[in-house]
């Protein structure tokens, strides 16, 4: 595996009011309702949209066969037009295409590339091909189209089209599980969905942690099943030389209702050994209510006394 050094991470070009954006569907097939929804909404922040016009098939329990899905996404990277990639929906399918994309067409059109959930696959290929910059945040026809209660626009707005860091992200969500051996620290933020980081694990994408803080983040999984994760992550290396992690909302991670303990107990317990700070319920990705929008591959600080993330290095140029 290769580290990563600050000058070699690539960053996408600043997204502009008016710029066009392509909602694509590299995952699970859609509902046409949200799509509307989501493309209203992406209108309503002042972009125009573009979709495949396959956009809403279905195979099985993909949004099309693999090869509709990784034309769709190829062409909206080729299109000079396009200045962001918009994910519209997680489910699966992701990987399916990795081995399918012409890596030195995408090599050569870096831009902005938002989702979560599934789509962590392809934030991992990206990273680990090209030192691609990207975003984990809102998608079209989820969370964007359920309204702006559904997404935090701050943060959307400003890492996608302001060319300085998003700084300090406060949520009144969080909370430290463990503040380590030294209160502060700093990193190469990186991360996304626990699910589809271990799913990638021996793969060419798979995900090199060092240095980095790392964010986790699940939905619908029993704890037993994220504690299994955890400690596949840790004796294959992954937290050696981790400086930070922090854990999303993991909303319904629970066995049942009257289970007598917190999936942030079994978080605490998995990362008691690790002597990093340890942050928990930080709202991004699978969170109903104020997805935050973060982008991954930039430096970052969590200060574990004050209980805060800051992003310090801007995402875009």
């Amino acid at each position: 595996m290769t580290t990563i050094h600050p000058s070699q991470v690539i960053k996408p070009r600043v997204l502009l009011e008016g710029d066009t954006v392509a909602v694509v569907a590299p995952a699970s097939n859609l509902k046409s309702h949200y799509l509307e929804r989501g493309v209203a909404e992406l209108e309503r922040l002042g972009f125009r949209i573009k979709f495949d016009a396959g956009i809403l098939a279905k195979d099985r329990y993909t949004a099309g066969t693999d090869e509709r899905r990784a034309t769709e996404l190829m062409r909206a990277f080729s299109d000079p037009e396009v200045k962001a990639v918009w994910a519209a929906r997680g489910g699966y399918g992701a990987m399916r295409l990795l081995r399918v994309l012409d890596e030195d067409q995408l090599r050569q059109r870096p831009k902005i590339f938002i989702g979560y959930s599934d789509l962590t696959a392809l934030h991992l290929y990206f990273y680990r091909r090209f030192n691609w910059v990207s975003f984990h945040g809102p998608m079209a026809a989820k969370d964007l189209a359920g309204g702006e209660d559904h997404y935090d626009r701050e943060t959307l707005i400003k890492a996608l089209t302001q060319t300085s860091p998003l700084g300090e992200i406060i949520s009144t969500k969080t909370e430290m599980l463990h503040v380590g051996k030294r209160g502060r620290v700093g990193g190469r933020l990186l991360g996304g969905c626990l699910s589809l980081i271990t799913a990638m694990m021996g793969t060419p994408e798979e995900l090199d942690t060092r240095g980095s803080i790392l964010f986790l983040e699940d939905s619908a999984t029993k704890p037993f099943a994220i504690d299994r994760m955890l400690q596949q992550l840790k004796l294959a290396g992954k937290f050696e030389d981790v400086r930070g992690i922090i854990f999303g909302e993991m909303t319904d991670c629970v066995q049942h209702t009257d289970q007598g303990y917190r999936i942030q107990d079994v978080l605490a317990e998995c990362t008691a050994d690790l002597g990093v700070p340890v942050m928990f319920g930080l709202p991004s990705g699978h969170s109903p209510h104020g997805n935050l929008t973060l982008p991954l591959g930039v430096m970052a600080t969590l200060d574990a006394d004050r209980g805060v993330l800051s992003i310090d290095e801007a995402a875009v140029f």
